[in-house]
């Protein structure tokens, strides 16, 4: 049977407001009672409390390799000779609170890393945080599942995990530009294509600023010279090394009639009347693109060799017909296939045919004599290798393409370059680079 005492104080003859005193200490129950707060009741500190702290301090260091951590309590932790794994509870209450300090100030040598054990940090399940400065103290308390353990104060302000998330990518370098000349300049090389579309998966990281830049396609050229390489496209950030896409190789001309090497290779120009020592294709880059075809050898026979595509070889040029670019290769990074980096058709003789473009943006051949005709451009933002002509001049490279998708939940909407941004795209979100700009993730 319980009694209840109701009053408003309870004083002994001195005035102090008292329970049981006993050198100025009250004392309420006896040890191994549990002293009871009603639901809904307030116990107002108005003075200084002790001994109601939620941590315990471990007495023992910890040294081992790993610890499995209780809430509740504050651990000492000296990585002086190893690396510490620390295991939170499988299952936390909001307001559970658990603390980790570096003993011997050794984190920055050896490194604690937080097994979070299936619950939330910072609102993420991956990947384990890493605490790894020297004298870092970490006070985390569980917030519920929403964003789980959140740290009250760790030193930091980033998040103690980078957090990540896949992506897709290709990049698409500049073409190069068709060669010209008496000897028929071959067809400028496809820009070399880079993906990871069905392949490798490569994570982006939170916070990080991605720089992009588009490569410019090679410029024509006249008056019998080498056709102009085109340029990488390429991007830089953390987490991978810099993701290059080669520039297309020239079309070989007058002269100097071997194809430049490069993503693909571009076509070499024909031997014509004999003033070319060297009609060899350009060489490729595996698995970015393919070598450039041949130039007709035969003294006075004038076809151009066809320069090189993401995904097949450029032809050779025959006895008076330019070889047709090879063809590029299709991406369906944006939803749909989409064929890339075509190679530009070699020059033809008076009476020939130039050489067809590849598929994916390859320019097609010129030449003849008189008002002449002028080698097709690669078409832009394709990295298309431009045709190779005589005269009056050959075909310019196209311009190349960066593309990104990522998860649409992931996408940040910070980008600079202007790129064109398409969401929903089965769950992705699409980012075209035509021109060099950046993303942060």
């Amino acid at each position: 049977m319980s009694s209840i005492i109701k009053v408003n104080t309870v004083q002994d003859t001195d005035g102090n407001n008292i329970i049981n005193e006993n050198a100025n200490t009250i004392t309420i129950g006896a040890s191994g009672d549990t002293i009871s707060i009603p639901a809904g009741a307030t116990l107002a500190n108005n003075g200084t409390a002790t001994g109601f702290a939620s941590i315990a301090w471990q007495s023992s260091i910890v040294t081992a390799a790993t610890l499995t951590a209780e809430a509740g309590k504050g651990y000492w932790i000296d990585t002086t000779s190893n690396a510490c794994t620390v295991t939170l509870p499988g299952s936390a209450s909001v307001g559970d609170q658990i603390i980790f300090t570096d003993y011997a100030r050794k984190w920055g040598t050896n490194a604690v890393t937080i097994n979070q054990n299936s619950l939330k940090f910072q609102g993420n399940t991956t990947p384990n945080p890493v605490y790894e400065t020297s004298g870092q103290s970490v006070d985390i308390v569980y917030s519920g599942a929403t964003k789980g353990w959140i740290p009250n104060s760790d030193d930091d302000v980033r998040f103690s995990a980078a957090q990540t998330y896949a992506m897709e990518y290709m990049l698409v370098a500049g073409g190069g530009s068709g060669g010209s000349g008496g000897d028929r300049g071959g067809g400028g090389g496809a820009g070399g294509l880079l993906t990871n579309v069905g392949g490798a998966t490569v994570n982006l990281q939170v916070g990080t600023t991605y720089t992009i830049t588009v490569g410019q396609g090679g410029a024509s050229v006249s008056g019998g010279a080498v056709g102009n390489a085109g340029n990488n496209s390429t991007m830089t950030g953390a987490l991978f090394s810099t993701l290059t896409a080669l520039a297309g190789g020239y079309g070989g001309g007058s002269g100097a009639g071997a194809g430049g090497d490069g993503g693909s290779g571009g076509g070499a120009a024909s031997v014509g009347g004999g003033g070319v020592a060297n009609p060899n294709g350009g060489s490729g880059t595996s698995p970015q693109g393919n070598n450039g075809g041949t130039g007709n050898t035969v003294t006075d026979q004038y076809g151009a060799g066809g320069g090189g595509g993401a995904g097949a070889v450029g032809a050779d040029g025959t006895s008076s017909n330019g070889g047709a670019g090879g063809n590029g290769s299709a991406n369906s990074i944006t939803g749909s296939a989409i064929t890339y980096a075509g190679g530009g058709g070699g020059g033809r003789q008076d009476t020939g045919t130039g050489g067809a473009g590849g598929s994916g943006g390859g320019g097609a051949g010129g030449g003849g004599d008189g008002p002449g005709v002028t080698g097709t451009a690669g078409t832009a933002n394709t990295g298309g290798g431009g045709g190779g002509s005589k005269s009056p001049a050959s075909g310019a490279g196209g311009s190349g393409v960066v593309i990104l998708s990522i998860p649409d939940a992931n996408y940040s909407s910070t980008t600079t370059g202007s790129p064109t941004v398409t969401t929903g795209v089965s769950g992705k979100t699409i980012i075209k680079f035509t021109g060099s700009g950046s993303y942060t993730a």
